[in-house]
């Protein structure tokens, strides 16, 4: 690396990816390359893995999947440590993020054969002398492209779902957070060394777009939404399904009924963790006329207490540094008021805590993904300009209401794929709930029952029981037998419900 090295930048150098700290530039690893032969030729061991892999069954894939997880549990400060290094992420924040991955990784184990696993379904007229079976098959591999901001936990959810399901999987890191991404394949092989039922490779976004063009059977990618369409691209050329967790401008309303202070800590949290660097960040709040004053002055209070270096880290991507300034120089300009922090809270590698108010609706700070630790708070009249303003955009991951009578009646109206009730991000902590978005925050889903079976195709086989009394699908039915057939159709749905 030359002196002029940007902190945090990936750098590769004579076939290695060089990983630094955002804040530092300390070198936190380095790991090879990986061109287009490399890609193919992962897949095509993952593919052989797969055979042996799905023979394991759902419970011997539970049993190994399991045992990663205790040995992530046994070494959560070392992985917490390596995240701190290699992102600048404060090392709380991390050991968070792992324990969120260990819930996803142990009820996805503990939950697939129950939810894919085989099962007959109930019959129907039409064939009654059939039973009907349901299963779902794993479609053999997986390719995950992971993000940046949330190293561990964020691919650790599709990569559980898609291991419990019976696929292999070939793991790309963000080149900004390889090291992580390594250590997860590397840990997974301590305890399933028999085969690479879990490899990663690295690179840029050529390596990317490699895997995508593979021979991989489907492709979980978290990223931008720029970057989603053109991993959709590159998948659609030889149709591989995607499931794509893109961008966010995620919102939280504030009821008449709110506990102000509790909402306010919410918005803090929502908005600041990561340094703002969540997809499913708060990035806009929507308070009702009543409470509006009395929230401003209760964000500013404890948004004020957060300090750079330590509660916020640095930003992860250099260049993001800009889009977060150019965001609040523009609302600025066009006429909000900054009552914490303000253009001057961009101090390269950190953002301090900035809270903007009086914020036009056709601002980029209201209208794009800013990706730091900024909050815009609106005042609206009630509820129902709140959903109104909250739902103005092309986005639709998550969000988030505060409130007691109305608040989940509010909550099923936002257009987004999660909303947390008087808390904020809530939804990502529970193993069980599937996570994914509408609109330009992607589709598919993640986590859950739908997050297993987005790694698997179901699959419909019919078992012939007896003979056909009411002959349907032969040229040999007679007239007399197709009128029977619609007899026992009007008697069965003839009347009106």
């Amino acid at each position: 690396m030359t002196a002029t090295h940007v902190p945090g930048l990936p750098v590769i150098d004579d076939g290695w990816l060089i990983s630094t700290n955002p804040a530092t530039g300390e070198e936190a690893g380095r790991v090879p390359v990986a061109d287009e032969k490399a890609v193919v030729a992962a897949v095509e061991r993952a593919r052989e893995a797969a055979v042996w892999w799905q023979g394991l069954g759902f419970d011997g894939r539970k049993t190994r999947l399991l045992r990663w997880r205790s040995l992530i549990v046994q070494r959560i400060e070392e992985l917490a440590e390596l995240v701190h290094k290699e992102s600048g992420k404060p090392l709380a924040d991390g050991t968070i993020e792992a324990v969120a991955a260990v819930e996803h990784l142990d009820w996805a184990a503990r939950h697939a054969k129950k939810v894919l696993g085989p099962r007959r379904v109930r019959t129907r007229i039409l064939v009654a002398e059939h039973s009907g079976h349901l299963e779902y098959q794993p479609y053999g591999v997986v390719g995950v492209i992971g993000p940046w901001n949330y190293p561990i936990v964020t691919p650790v959810g599709p990569i559980s779902g898609a291991l419990a399901a019976g696929n292999t999987i070939v793991f790309k890191p963000s080149e900004y957070t390889p090291i992580v991404g390594q250590w997860l394949a590397d840990t997974f092989a301590e305890v399933v060394p028999e085969h690479p039922v879990l490899q990663a490779v690295h690179g840029l976004g050529d390596v990317g777009g490699a895997l995508c063009r593979s021979g991989v059977n489907k492709v979980s990618f978290t990223g931008s939404t720029a970057t989603a369409k053109k991993v959709m691209a590159a998948c659609a050329e030889n149709l591989v399904p995607v499931v794509l967790e893109a961008g966010g401008k995620d919102a939280l309303i504030v009821d008449a009924d709110a506990d102000v202070n509790a909402a306010a800590e919410a918005a803090v949290w929502g908005a600041m963790t990561n340094a703002g660097q969540t997809c499913i960040g708060i990035e806009r709040v929507y308070a009702v006329e009543p409470v509006y004053d009395r929230f401003v002055e209760a964000v500013v209070a404890k948004a004020g207490k957060l300090r750079t270096g330590e509660e916020i880290g640095p930003i992860t991507m250099p260049k993001q540094l800009d889009i977060i300034r150019d965001h609040i120089e523009d609302a600025l300009a066009k006429g909000g008021k900054a009552v914490l922090g303000g253009a001057e809270a961009v101090q390269a590698p950190f953002v301090a805590p900035t809270v903007l108010v009086d914020v036009p609706d056709d601002s980029a700070e209201i209208r794009e993904e800013t990706f730091g630790p900024t909050l815009t708070i609106t005042r609206v009249r009630d509820a129902d300009e709140a959903v109104q303003k909250a739902n103005d955009t092309p986005y639709g991951l998550g969000g988030s209401v505060f409130g007691k009578k109305n608040a989940i009646r509010i909550a099923r109206r936002l257009r987004s794929g999660m909303v947390a009730v008087n808390g904020t991000l809530t939804f990502v902590g529970m193993g069980n709930l599937p996570f994914g978005g509408v609109g330009e925050s992607g589709f598919g889903r993640i986590h859950g029952e739908d997050g297993l079976r987005e790694f698997a195709r179901a699959k419909a086989i019919t078992v012939r029981r007896g003979p056909s009394l009411l002959p349907a699908m032969t040229f040999e039915r007679t007239p007399a037998q197709v009128q029977q057939i619609v007899k026992a159709l009007r008697l069965l749905y003839g009347r009106k419900p």
